[in-house]
């Protein structure tokens, strides 16, 4: 690229955001106009110049960098703190059985009716593990931030490669360049794959991690079952959704489904486990207990 043509590129991507957020409109329009979507856009962009590769291998790049650099700690550290919610339930169990018995000693003294002991157990034994969550630094909640984060952050980049898909031909980014960087048979990154191979391929990746994750749920209530359904359905609905968007997108989906089911295995490792101290005991051969547990859900 010369040196006229690229001080002008992010001019160029702003008129070209206008143009289509004008089109859009309403709360779509506002969402693709964002300014969490600039950035990616600029971050994709910057990694296409900087590499000099081609714009499917940078998408890959580019998903392969943002999930380690940003969800892959996340990921860590919501497995820590689910880690030490485990091990602090044998001592709630404890309390739990000492309260109980406290609670039914107090309700005779006091006279309370079976209802008010409940009451009472309930909102003590709350407080107590509040405190012990306090205490060890592990509530809940904190599991949920890699959530948080790595929704926004799928939305964002999805927006971001739609809006450079949808530049119009001939700007200083264009539509040409994405139309020309894709590789084997989606060699034109703007227009749906019509092959439906990336859609389907995303499908069977999503679906593989919904079963791996199963596979960690032996005894899951009917409640967990009917939660694992609905992951599973939406595996199989992204595929039609896949078909209909650009390649781009679709295939940033699939890179980014590959790489959380490889840091997902990455993060079973006992290696793993005992970089991060975890203070629950966890099997010494994970990946040989997960080809078991498949192997006998699936073949036997």
């Amino acid at each position: 690229m010369s040196t006229l043509v690229r001080p002008s590129l992010f001019s160029g991507l702003l008129s070209s955001r206008l143009a289509i957020t004008n089109g859009a409109g309403g709360w779509y329009g506002s969402l693709s106009d964002a300014a969490p979507v600039h950035l990616c856009e600029n971050f994709l962009v910057g990694v296409h110049q900087v590499s000099g590769l081609p714009w499917w291998l940078s998408i890959a790049v580019a998903t392969v960098s943002i999930r380690t650099c940003i969800t892959l700690p996340l990921a860590a550290y919501q497995l820590i703190i689910i880690s030490k919610v485990e091990a602090l339930q044998a001592e709630i169990s404890d309390l739990a059985r000492r309260l109980r018995y406290e609670v039914s000693v107090r309700g005779r003294e006091r006279g309370w009716t079976d209802n008010q002991s409940r009451v009472q157990f309930k909102k003590n034994l709350r407080r107590l593990v509040s405190q012990l969550y306090i205490r060890d630094n592990c509530h809940p909640f904190k599991a949920s931030l890699l959530v948080w984060v790595q929704l926004p952050l799928w939305v964002s980049l999805s927006l971001a490669l739609r809006n450079l898909s949808l530049d119009r031909p001939g700007g200083d980014l264009g539509s040409g360049e994405l139309a020309a960087g894709g590789a084997l048979w989606f060699s034109d990154l703007t227009v749906p794959d019509s092959t439906w191979i990336l859609p389907v391929c995303l499908g069977l990746a999503n679906l593989l991690i919904v079963e791996v994750f199963s596979l960690q749920r032996a005894g899951a209530s009917g409640f967990q079952r009917l939660v694992l359904n609905g992951f599973r359905g939406f595996s199989v609905l992204m595929i039609p959704i896949a078909a209909s968007v650009p390649s781009s997108m679709a295939l940033y989906w699939f890179c980014s489904s590959l790489v959380g089911f490889s840091h997902n295995l990455l993060l079973r490792s006992p290696t793993v486990h005992r970089t991060l101290r975890l203070p629950t005991q966890r099997s010494d051969t994970p990946y040989r207990d997960l080809l078991s547990a498949f192997i006998n859900k699936y073949w036997k």
